[in-house]
């Protein structure tokens, strides 16, 4: 991922082009396991889609107009099923949708933040934006992981994910904390307050996304959501907490006038 990140816009699209297909790919054979029938390769391939014109537009290859494809090719995926002989039209047009959103949504929004608007000049690849994410992600999963392992006591969501504590959390918040302001001091084109406020943001919704793939999981009896990566599960078990973060910073980003 940091290699994919710091080499050249490039590489970026497709190292990341292919992690969004197995972290979809992974999802729809994780509902699957429930019960449910969605087309995951017409799915899978649309987010890819979303992600080719998002690149597209963050480098100045295509308009911003293409942004607005989301909505046929969303509309699509919910109609393709009316078309299908499996049963369950609803829950599989739904399940089609979420797979695009949850994954692809987060995944096309990376283009954008890994080319930001600064010093006045649109789209340059500056993708230490991005890299300073992955870092406070990776130091709040450790962070929440060693204080809870160590002197976690009052459980957060026992009927959710039974390992969390308050603790954790705590230790995990601080953890990343720390860490945006160490990315201010060594990313210095982004302002200390963007910094730890980008830390915030991590923090919350990166634990909203933990959540509710481990929620996902529970009601689906499903441990991880793959082995492609041992003694870690799967892309989408590695990535739940960026999928969910990823989106509150790109918004961030736009009003901060970063992007």
């Amino acid at each position: 991922m940091l290699g994919g990140t710091l080499i050249h816009p490039i590489v970026f699209a497709l190292i990341f082009a292919a992690i969004l297909f197995f972290t979809q790919f992974e999802f729809y054979n994780v509902v699957e396991k429930g019960g449910y029938k969605p087309s995951k390769w017409v799915s899978t391939v649309s987010g890819l889609l979303l992600f080719a014109i998002s690149f597209g537009i963050s480098v100045g290859y295509l308009k911003y107009e293409f942004a607005f494809a989301f909505i046929p090719i969303a509309l699509f995926l919910l109609i393709f099923e009316i078309f299908s002989s499996k049963e369950n039209t609803i829950g599989n047009s739904g399940l089609n949708l979420l797979g695009f959103a949850y994954i692809g949504a987060p995944f096309g929004l990376m283009n954008f933040i890994i080319h930001p608007s600064l010093n006045g000049q649109n789209s340059v690849f500056y993708p230490w934006i991005l890299v300073g994410i992955f870092i406070i992600v990776w130091v709040n999963d450790s962070g929440a992981y060693l204080v809870g392992s160590a002197f976690g006591k009052h459980k957060m969501c026992p009927n959710i994910s039974p390992k969390k504590s308050w603790e954790g959390l705590i230790g995990g918040a601080v953890s990343g904390i720390i860490m945006g302001i160490i990315n201010a001091l060594l990313f210095q084109e982004v302002s200390m307050t963007n910094w730890i406020a980008i830390a915030i943001l991590t923090i919350a919704f990166g634990t909203l996304g933990d959540l509710f793939q481990s929620k996902i999981k529970r009601e689906l009896g499903v441990k991880d959501s793959g082995n492609i990566l041992p003694g870690h599960g799967g892309f989408l078990d590695r990535l739940d907490s960026l999928l969910f973060a990823i989106p509150a910073i790109f918004i961030w980003l736009i009003f901060s006038g970063i992007i």
